[in-house]
């Protein structure tokens, strides 16, 4: 039946122990010492990551004042800017405003003459429109 020889089990048992031995050396150790150090290079930049989260975390901080600090700036120049307008305008509305009080002022003393004239040159025709008048109601 089954005959177990001695020489040929401890053949098969050296050759067992080799392989495990060449495999252990060849195979085994450099995959253990990779995935070693793959953990340690996934670790390392976790510990980036977060350390690049804090300075992000602080940049961001940073550029929001320099934002804040921007739109403060540019509110008060608008309003700088908005105030100074009005003011020009309100020269020139003054400007215009006596630029017309004075053409009305002329415009009335024109008036106030023309109205003389007109009386002087009525009062100077009276005689005549007189005469009309009489003329006509001696035609009635």
């Amino acid at each position: 039946m089954l005959d177990i020889n001695p020489i040929l089990l401890l053949v098969t048992f050296v050759v067992f122990v080799s392989l495990i031995a060449v495999l252990n050396s060849w195979l085994y150790n450099p995959l253990f010492s990779f995935m070693t150090k793959r953990d340690e290079d996934i670790k390392r930049d976790l510990d980036k990551v977060c350390s690049n989260d804090d300075e992000i975390a602080a940049l961001n901080a940073k550029a929001e004042s320099i934002i804040m600090t921007a739109k403060l700036e540019a509110t008060a120049l608008r309003e700088k800017v908005i105030e100074d307008a009005k003011e020009l305008v309100e020269s020139k509305l003054e400007a215009k405003r006596a630029e017309l009080a004075s053409e009305y002022l002329e415009f009335e003393q024109s008036l106030a003459q023309t109205k003389v004239e007109l009386t002087s040159d009525l009062m100077s025709q009276v005689p005549v429109f007189k005469k009309a008048v009489k003329a006509k109601f001696s035609q009635i």
